[in-house]
């Protein structure tokens, strides 16, 4: 990567006001496994839904990051460095119990 390139990635990484932590690690599920709720027949490709040790979430799911890009509301935007992931919606119902309120 250039320097300019590495500069531009440090400047957007300055100008955010959350970044994602690197080193975080997998820390519990939320909600149920695929199989468990019938979204999956393999365990190769499955959706899930994870607490990290920092505290963050993240959402394994199927990028349709190009499929959605037309048709995004006007507010919103997906980063170069970000994916548009989708999973199925009765894997986040069943991650609600283990979500805590705001």
């Amino acid at each position: 990567m250039s320097t300019a390139g590495r500069q531009r990635d440090w400047e957007v990484a300055v100008a955010r006001a959350w970044e994602a932590d690197h080193e975080a690690r997998f820390l519990r599920r939320l909600g149920k496994t695929a199989a468990e709720l019938g979204d999956s027949k393999s365990t190769q490709d499955c959706p899930d839904i994870w607490q990290l040790d920092s505290g963050d979430i993240t959402v394994i799911g199927r990028d349709l990051t190009d499929a959605f890009a037309d048709r995004l509301p006007p507010d919103v935007r997906v980063g170069a460095d970000e994916r548009l992931v989708v999973i199925p919606g009765d894997m986040l119902s069943a991650a609600k119990p283990d979500i805590p309120d705001a």
